[in-house]
């Protein structure tokens, strides 16, 4: 299995986790699940390796 960093890896993280949540501000519960879901699908695109994107789903479906 493809080994995952699972460390924190991303400079200033609480500025991301601000602009995820701006992202999303005003959105309905719905437009904000689909933002959701295209986020996701850009990042898989992105990274394009489905060894890794199996080893993240298995990732996030333990935590």
């Amino acid at each position: 299995m493809t080994q995952l960093n699972l460390d924190p890896n991303i400079p200033d993280p609480d500025g991301f986790y601000d602009e995820l949540l701006d992202v999303h501000q005003g959105l309905t519960k719905e437009a904000s699940d689909a933002l959701n879901a295209r986020l996701i699908l850009v990042l898989a695109n992105h990274i394009g390796d489905r060894d890794v994107l199996r080893a993240a789903l298995a990732a996030a479906k333990r935590s």
